[in-house]
């Protein structure tokens, strides 16, 4: 369906935008944010406060591609209560304890909680909190690891003429998955190779240079001062140079961040691509067989008690509705929001049933909004999440979901889930909403470098670059991707269905995309920005999320004077 734009914007006052909820206020104008190419370039770096709350910003009050949180809660929510909204998070796990996320936790009130029965007769017992598809599983392989493996024994060796028509279709999916297994393998060897090899030569060069100095934190100008006595001093104080510069100034910290990418790709060898790995098997079902439902638990903060792997999830929903203005760590988007957890995607790729079960569990359960923070790019059954998500439109459910992080044109690589592909561009239904990433940097630099797009399969953009919200144990952190992006969206999505229950997810899904802010600037985009492209050719609205417009726009749907 063609968007039309808006007939126009009117100046709306506070009280007529939420008078559907019954309330009254002052009289307050909001009009909404255009011509932001206009707006001048930010030159400096932000401060520690504005990186930890820049999605909330205002581009034309903070020169900030933020979404306008804040100003909407001043400007127009103010104090007036909306309608409350679940949102379903399947992800890794949520910390339901965590200080800031255990007040707008989801609690399933049809359920007596340790009595060992289905009291709600929904086919999960004790499900108090959300449902954990995974059991006590953790570790995975990724998805073209087990199609390998899986299918090696039947293909294994044998040629293309050999392979029945009834066959075909699985043979070249086993051809893909392989190939892929072993390009992937290689460049994580590599990776780890490279890493293991500046490890060391910075190792040495930091080891010399500090024992010139008579410290090992010494600064960008300390170095800079240093008069070396050799050829070999001089290169070492070229290369730590390069990492001060560039990755970061205390070079201690940068030989830590080393060891925790060796670690990270040592982990990605033991567990994503370990052919002998069955991280299945404690959860005890048959995952290629969708009527085989009777497993998992109640566990939606996982099995390990560092809770360390569900990281993920956490920041996920912290990022949608950790609590407002309680004084305690971040404001997340959405007030009157409850956080359904459910746990379903491992350290490595989620399996399509699990998924598709999970979306039929939020949606069963009450779920208005759901957020997909994950994704792959091969998938043996993805007619089972399809269908789900057909479901979910069936029943007035939004699923708000991730681009993926690889910097892949999306209109030319298919990634699941999604609701259509690069060959078959008709959109399956009007509730799937997919978002890219968007740096804090308001230039060139918009879009985030790790970013997926596409003109036909991204739908909008959302901040997404170095997010700061909940992780467990009552910490929190940065972490970055388009898993932080959607979270984003889902939450404004969670505040429109709030204050306009009336309005339908395809409806709210299309006052998102409508009323976001639109630039002709010229961003980079692909892997190591090696392509330029214009902002407004990256996603099918060409446009980034604002919650200040769309709450503009959805008062105007909801009383009639604008159609979508």
């Amino acid at each position: 369906m063609k968007i039309p734009i808006y007939k126009s914007f009117l100046a709306l006052t506070a009280a007529a935008m939420l008078s559907a909820c019954g309330s009254t206020s002052p009289r307050l104008v909001s009009t909404p944010i255009e011509r932001i190419d206009s707006i001048p370039l930010k030159v400096t770096d932000l401060s520690e406060a504005q990186l930890r709350n820049w999605s909330a910003a205002d581009l034309k009050y903070d020169t900030i591609p933020g979404m306008s949180v804040n100003r909407t809660y001043n400007e127009i929510i103010q104090n007036h209560k909306g309608k409350t909204v679940i949102v379903g998070v399947i992800d890794s796990g949520v910390d339901i304890e965590h200080e800031d996320l255990q007040s707008v936790i989801w609690t399933n009130s049809d359920e007596i909680p340790g009595n060992g029965k289905d009291d709600d007769k929904n086919g999960y017992v004790d499900d108090i909190h959300g449902w954990n598809f995974l059991g006590d599983a953790v570790e995975e392989n990724m998805e073209y690891v087990r199609i390998y493996k899986r299918l090696k024994p039947k293909y294994d060796g044998k040629p293309a003429s050999s392979i029945s028509t009834a066959d075909r279709e699985e043979y070249i999916m086993y051809q893909r998955a392989k190939e892929e297994y072993n390009k992937e393998l290689a460049e994580v060897n590599q990776n780890k190779q490279q890493y293991n090899q500046i490890k060391e030569q910075l190792t040495t060069a930091h080891k010399a240079v500090s024992a010139k100095l008579g410290k090992e934190d010494y600064t960008k100008a300390e170095l800079s001062a240093f008069q070396p006595e050799d050829q070999q001093m001089a290169q070492y104080k070229g290369m730590l140079g390069q990492i001060q510069n560039n990755v970061n100034e205390n070079i201690p910290e940068a030989l830590k961040e080393l060891d925790e990418a060796i670690e990270y790709y040592d982990k990605r060898l033991d567990t994503h691509f370990d052919l002998d790995l069955d991280g299945r098997a404690v959860v005890g079902d048959d995952p290629y067989n969708i009527n085989d439902t009777n497993y998992g638990n109640n566990d939606v903060d996982g099995p390990t008690p560092d809770k360390e792997d569900v990281k993920h999830g956490t920041h996920v929903a912290g990022i949608i509705a950790a609590q407002r203005d309680n004084n305690i760590g971040i404001d997340g988007v959405a007030n009157n929001v409850e956080i359904m957890a459910i746990r379903a995607v491992p350290d490595g790729d989620e399996y399509d049933k699990d998924i598709a079960l999970a979306i039929r569990y939020a949606v069963d359960n009450g779920a208005k909004i759901i957020n997909t923070s994950f994704g792959k790019y091969f998938s043996p059954n993805p007619e089972w999440v399809m269908d789900a998500i057909k479901y979910a439109a069936e029943n007035d459910v939004l699923i708000v979901n991730a681009a993926g992080n690889e910097s892949l044109d999306l209109d030319q690589t298919q990634v699941f889930p999604n609701d259509q592909s690069p060959e078959a561009t008709q959109e399956i239904s009007n509730n799937f909403l997919t978002v890219g990433s968007l740096n804090f940097d308001y230039g060139s630099g918009l879009v985030s470098g790790f970013s997926n797009f596409g003109r036909t399969n991204v739908d909008v953009f959302a901040p997404g670059s170095k997010i700061w919200s909940t992780t467990p144990n009552d910490e929190y952190e940065f972490l970055q991707g388009t898993s932080m992006a959607a979270p984003a969206v889902s939450g404004v999505a969670a505040m429109i269905r709030s204050y306009y229950p009336k309005l339908s997810a395809a409806q709210v899904k299309q006052i998102i995309m409508q009323s976001g802010l639109a630039t002709g600037t010229m961003v980079l985009v692909g892997e190591q920005g090696q392509k330029t492209k214009n902002f407004n050719e990256l996603s099918k609205s060409g446009k980034m999320v604002n919650m200040y417009n769309a709450f503009i726009l959805a008062d105007q749907v909801s009383r009639g004077e604008t159609n979508l």
